[in-house]
């Protein structure tokens, strides 16, 4: 029994410093400056918000510095205040006119530059979000990649500006990227037939009605639910009372 018992907990050892492994591998992973969008959706408009971990043991992050895509521009890029950091948009004219919904665009912006006081610096085990309300998307299943350089006090400059390959290994300075999926066509006001337009309207009114009777009933029943309730309770004090054994004189 005490072999089994002992080899029981060397197995469950094992799985734990496998499974600290494996945690640590994951932080290390996401010790990276990455991007995550709301909605992908392509012909439509997006949140990205640049999650940016220091990692230097010595230097605070200072500067962050966003490359935006010439080939398929953004149209608006608008940024999200942060405490303590300037953000200063660039626009461009493009390498070529891209047509955008119909549109013909020759300038867009380029770059976002977010730069920050010395009290708001990114400190050793602390990060900072960036967030950019961006559009219009391009076409679905287009990968938009996001080259960004990270500044540090000591003078260093990260770029994370490398390409992942699916199927290889994650290079060490991965550039943040997405991929757009299908438009969505709900969003942003998509067009609604016009006989469901008219119709609405007048059959809007008849539930209306029925939530109304359906709450004064309620209401009712609730009163009267509370009078038996006072009745009944009454009556047992008044039967309590009767009960009592007179008092001896």
């Amino acid at each position: 029994m005490k072999s089994s018992l002992r080899r029981t907990l060397k197995t469950a050892a094992a799985a734990t410093m496998t499974a600290g492994l494996l945690a640590a591998g994951a932080a290390a992973a996401s010790a990276h400056v990455h991007v995550d969008t709301d909605d992908p959706a392509a012909g439509g408009y997006s949140h990205l918000t640049f999650n940016v971990p220091n990692e230097s043991d010595s230097a605070k992050t200072s500067k962050l510095e966003v490359t935006l895509p010439t080939d398929t521009p953004f149209t608006s890029v608008s940024v999200k205040p942060v405490e303590g950091w300037k953000a200063v948009i660039t626009t461009n004219e493009l390498p070529k006119p891209i047509t955008i919904a119909g549109a013909t665009v020759t300038k867009a912006p380029s770059s976002v530059v977010w730069t920050a006081d010395e009290a708001h610096q990114i400190g050793p085990d602390e990060y900072q979000a960036f967030s950019l309300s961006v559009g219009v998307m391009p076409d679905a299943g287009t990968t938009v990649t996001l080259p960004t350089a990270q500044t540090y006090t000591d003078g260093t400059v990260v770029k994370w500006d490398e390409k992942t390959v699916e199927g290889q290994a994650e290079p060490e300075h991965p550039a943040p990227s997405f991929v757009t999926t299908a438009k969505d066509a709900d969003a942003h006001g998509a067009a609604v037939p016009a006989a469901a337009t008219t119709a609405a309207p007048s059959a809007a009114p008849a539930p209306a009605a029925a939530a109304s009777t359906t709450s004064d009933g309620g209401s009712a029943a609730g009163w009267i639910g509370l009078a038996a309730g006072l009745v009944g309770l009454a009556a047992g004090v008044t039967a309590l009372v009767r009960t009592r054994p007179s008092k001896v004189q």
